[in-house]
């Protein structure tokens, strides 16, 4: 049975994001989507789930269709709620009095202690904020559950139990997510669709192997393109030799033929298909700045914990040398951000006990709310203004980094997420780091963005002291890893199994 589909649909919001989108979901599809930053994952969710009218097309519906739609961000209003007050929030409030259990029954499935369920979500990680999110949608029995990033903010083993958590949803629910984690859509999802402002892609396949097939598709549009230019140059050459030929001897049937070949050589540009070139949000390219000491990190003994002070763990005697990619694992709440936030107070001077950072370091610091970069300026103000390149030269790196030039003298927070990471790792690479502390620097990268981070990780000498639970990022990266394990750092022999 059908739950929904799309014909024609497209929207427009200052510029195209797609257009002639059709396809349709029946019940129990799992379908992946797929996008570079800013080209409409979150917007396409939107239409689906009736929030946002789309600028051309049409969505029907089955009569009576339940949609939950589970955001990226967390909507403000929920945050002084309690968890379990979130998940009640799915049901209908002339309900809830007697049907209060489901929201127990759903927190119980997605494993959220009791000691949580009672706290204002404000006062809880971003893992936690997620899940109290999923509960809330889930509660409301829907019948299309839309998932925007659901991996954001979520540790190994919560996605882990995510990944079985929707194995274990109703077989008949149909679930459309959004993610750049290569590793879970491959989990979940049986279809993939490669959303694109034209001609996107839609294949019965989990992630991987559909963008391998997506990837020879446009090697043979690539090739068919190339061969009908070369043609059209063809009919252009001999359109201008008969062109000559006809001039010179006057015949009316030449000149008749020079245009026939012309128009033939036009027709067959006009129809040539380029092949796809995925624009991603810009090239991320990071910079080795260059350490020439043995060690630039020592932690002894230190003590890491929240910020009124309840410890959550203690280090041994660990270090960091250049070329050092180390990747800091452990549950949500177990004070992963605590040890880059204490780490990186060491590298500004504000070492704690426990804590030694080399003179020579120049720090690369990016938490995952982007907190460094100030939301009230612009753009072409945090480069311009901070770095000296020319106003000439900054638009051009911004335009490279995805910020085209409307948005370049608009304040940052009217900035995307993958926008905003984009420009934070663009500041990054001009203050020219030898020391990155990284906090789940993936977060709102596009897949294309994720896999040149890792090559410009992989590919410097500098030090690298991360925290990200995209398991392909973590292989791809990692080099040492730390994982925070019974109130102590402990250096694991390899990666995780």
């Amino acid at each position: 049975m059908t739950l929904i589909s799309l014909t024609g649909l497209g929207v427009t919001l200052g510029a195209p994001l797609f257009q002639d989108l059709t396809f349709s979901l029946a019940k129990g599809d799992r379908l992946g989507l797929v996008a570079a930053n800013g080209r409409g994952k979150s917007t396409l969710l939107r239409c689906l789930a009736d929030r946002l009218e789309p600028s051309a097309g049409r969505i029907v519906r089955a009569r009576g269709l339940r949609t939950a739609l589970v955001r990226q961000d967390n909507p403000d209003a929920l945050l002084p709620l309690t968890l379990r007050a979130v998940a009640l929030d799915g049901l209908p409030a002339d309900t809830r009095d007697w049907e209060a259990w489901r929201a127990d029954v759903t927190l119980d499935e997605l494993a959220v202690p009791d000691d949580l369920r009672d706290r204002p979500l404000a006062e809880l990680s971003g893992g936690w904020r997620r899940m109290a999110q999923l509960a809330r949608a889930r509660v409301a029995e829907p019948d299309l559950l839309l998932l925007d990033e659901p991996t954001n903010h979520l540790d190994l083993e919560r996605i882990a139990g995510l990944e079985a958590w929707i194995a274990g949803l109703p077989g008949d629910m149909a679930l459309i997510v959004a993610s750049h984690d290569r590793a879970f859509l491959d989990a979940v999802t049986t279809r993939t669709l490669f959303l694109r402002e034209r001609g996107s892609q839609l294949y019965a396949l989990p992630f991987s192997p559909a963008r391998q097939a997506l990837a020879k598709a446009d090697a043979a549009t690539a090739r068919r393109h190339a061969a009908d230019l070369q043609e059209a140059a063809k009919l252009r050459r001999q359109a201008a030799k008969l062109n000559n030929i006809g001039i010179n001897s006057g015949s009316d049937l030449l000149q008749v033929k020079t245009r026939q070949l012309k128009a033939r050589a036009e027709r067959i540009e006009e129809a040539a298909q380029p092949a796809h070139r995925e624009l991603s949000a810009g090239t991320v390219r990071l910079s080795d700045g260059g350490a020439h000491v043995r060690a630039l990190l020592v932690l002894d003994g230190a003590e890491v914990g929240t910020p009124d002070g309840r410890p959550l763990f203690r280090t041994g005697r660990l270090a960091i040398a250049p070329g050092d990619r180390v990747v800091v694992l452990g549950a949500n709440g177990a004070g992963k951000s605590r040890l880059l936030a204490a780490v990186a107070s060491a590298v500004e001077g504000m070492p704690a006990p426990g804590f030694w950072a080399a003179g020579s370091i120049v720090p690369g610091i990016c938490d995952q709310e982007l907190t460094r970069l100030d939301r009230d300026r612009t753009p072409f103000e945090l480069v311009a203004g901070r770095f000296e390149i020319g106003d000439q030269r900054a638009r051009s790196l911004l335009a490279g980094a995805g910020v085209g030039l409307d948005l370049q003298v608009r304040p940052v927070a009217a900035l995307s997420g993958g926008q905003r990471a984009r420009l934070a790792m663009l500041v990054l690479r001009l203050q020219r780091p030898n020391f990155y502390m990284l906090d789940e620097p993936t977060n709102h990268l596009d897949i294309e963005g994720q896999e040149a981070l890792e090559a410009e990780l992989c590919a410097r000498e500098a030090a690298c002291l991360l925290v990200s639970h995209d398991r392909r990022f973590v292989e791809n990266v990692g080099n040492r890893f730390w994982r925070i394990e019974g109130k102590r750092l402990i250096e694991l022999d390899g990666p995780p199994g």
